[in-house]
């Protein structure tokens, strides 16, 4: 017997797995909240040079102040990195004869001035990472990625050695512990230092929840299961737009969306460890006990199974031989696949970090655009669960991103004024983005053989972390050319859209279950 035989006795999709799913949604929801934090963390309001002895201009307004203080763009706002050296009071008279001589100005002297009717406090207004500082805004963003990168690699073999409950705990416990110590933090480097942590904590969830679930759930639930679950990530979308509203100071920010972890570490005791995992480890005791909670709860009272059955099941599996990354290219096939493969996981993160991360650049409301944003996403899960089963994997995967691409290089070339079109296509665009994301989980998972599935998704997830990082430090080149950042979210979701087309269809294809089946 096998465990999937077991499922259909006991019941692969009952009350017992419906409850299960729902309380590992909840830290499911937590993960956008945290992932897509930076959007508000880190906003930087409008702001200008601090201006030295301004009692020395008593009889002058705040905007004349201004004017003789702050050199003007060429729409008429204010700089936001220079000052006139000194006070030039003939503006007064004629505000057009502003000099385009760059000697009469220099970089802030006495520090900052935001505007705080947005934002009572952001990381930007308390540690001043603006205009030369600003790399270091966006390096919070990557530093938090380069956490949840080491982390997966870490929980990922913890799980396997230690069990996923008891990871998930853990997960969940440096999660809190990490939030709150980043919200305490008093200078710029405690604070990376704790964000990076709380990254490493989080990829444990992310890891961990999915499979977790899955492992209870019978092989016809499975990808209905995977897609229920990916909608509380949505949900977690539409949650940070309204607590970013509200809370708009950064300490207690961060504590808003890490104290719902508390409430996961209560409703954990409620979730079983996997049945897989206890009887692939012989603790057959433990495993036996959570079978028959399973099949009461399923209404199936009468069902009967021995320890020596579960037993038997352990030593029946088959050696899977050793593997390891490198294994992922060492066959012609199953090395275009892998290169394939990490190109599409790639460009599909970089593209829905680019633009989840963007949410002031489309005309709409930055809390307005997150909730859209996390909206749009659950019409894009459905479609997407469609058309994989209708179009095919490969067509679905390529012409999603492809898609997002051309959606983000639109609003390139669509002017600022006509903000409804330009609003419409990027909610066109994140919707697109979330239907690649959602066919690359599933699409990737059938192209590898058994024996090496697990090592190819932690392969093309490392590629989709190192995307996420890279994505915020593009914005950087906005210093270069204004528009250049699009284009290059544009360029790298289309190109990663035309390598999907490399790969091998599989849709109604038997799984694989060795490498030779790929050869």
């Amino acid at each position: 017997m096998k465990f999937e035989d077991l499922l259909l006795e006991i019941g692969g999709f009952g009350r017992f797995q419906i409850f299960i799913l729902f309380i590992l949604c909840l830290p499911r929801i937590n993960l956008p909240m945290h992932f897509l934090l930076h959007n508000f963390l880190a906003a930087t309001p409008s702001h200008h040079c601090a201006i030295p002895h301004q009692e020395a201009f008593q009889n002058l307004t705040m905007e004349e102040v201004l004017l003789i203080s702050i050199p003007r763009e060429p729409d008429g706002t204010f700089r936001s990195c220079e000052m006139f050296s000194q006070p030039q009071f003939h503006l007064l008279l004629n505000s057009s004869l502003q000099s385009e001589n760059k000697s009469i100005t220099q970089h802030c002297q006495h520090g900052w001035v935001y505007d705080h009717s947005q934002f009572t406090s952001t990381i930007s207004t308390e540690w001043d990472l603006v205009c030369e500082q600003r790399g270091l805004n966006q390096a919070t963003a990557t530093f938090f990625f380069v956490g949840v990168t080491t982390g997966s690699v870490v929980f990922g073999y913890l799980s396997d050695r230690f069990g996923r409950k008891t990871m998930l705990l853990l997960s969940l416990v440096c999660s809190v512990v990490c939030g709150m110590l980043s919200a305490a933090s008093v200078s710029y480097s405690m604070l990376v230092i704790t964000r990076t942590l709380t990254g490493a904590a989080l990829s444990g969830i992310s890891l961990i929840v999915l499979p977790l679930g899955m492992e209870w759930v019978d092989v016809q639930h499975r990808t209905f299961s995977g897609i229920l679950t990916s909608i509380f990530w949505s949900i977690g979308n539409m949650l940070l737009a309204i607590v970013a509203y509200l809370v708009r100071e950064w300490h207690w920010l961060l504590v808003a969306v890490t104290a719902p972890c508390l409430l996961s570490i209560v409703c954990l005791w409620w979730v079983p460890e996997s049945a897989r995992w206890l009887i692939a480890n012989g603790k057959v005791k433990q495993a036996h006990r959570d079978v028959l909670r399973c099949a009461r709860m399923n209404g199936r009272k009468d069902f009967t199974v021995s320890p020596e059955a579960l037993r038997r099941m352990a030593t029946d599996k088959k050696p899977g031989g050793s593997y390891s990354y490198i294994s992922l290219f060492r066959t012609p096939v199953l090395r275009k696949i892998s290169l394939c493969c990490g190109a599409v996981w790639f460009g599909v993160s970089f593209s829905y970090y680019g633009m989840s991360m963007n949410l002031t650049g489309f005309g709409l409301n930055m809390y307005l655009s997150q909730f859209v944003f996390g909206i749009i996403e659950i019409p894009a899960k459905m479609i997407t669960y469609v058309l994989v089963n209708r179009v095919g994997r490969r067509q679905s995967q390529a012409w999603a991103l492809i898609l997002t691409g051309l959606c983000i290089g639109a609003n390139v070339i669509i002017p600022n004024s006509l903000t409804s079109l330009r609003s419409a296509v990027a909610i066109m665009g994140k919707g697109f983005s979330e239907a690649a994301f959602t066919t690359v989980f599933l699409y990737t998972s059938e192209l590898y053989p058994t024996v090496l599935r697990q090592n190819g998704m932690g392969y093309t997830s490392f590629m989709a972390r190192l995307g996420g990082a890279l994505a915020p430090l593009i914005f950087l080149l906005d210093e270069v050319w204004r528009s250049l950042p699009e284009v290059t979210y544009c360029g790298v979701a289309v190109c990663c859209g035309l390598v999907a087309f490399l790969l091998p269809e599989t849709l109604n294809v038997r799984l694989p279950e060795g490498i030779e089946d790929i050869e």
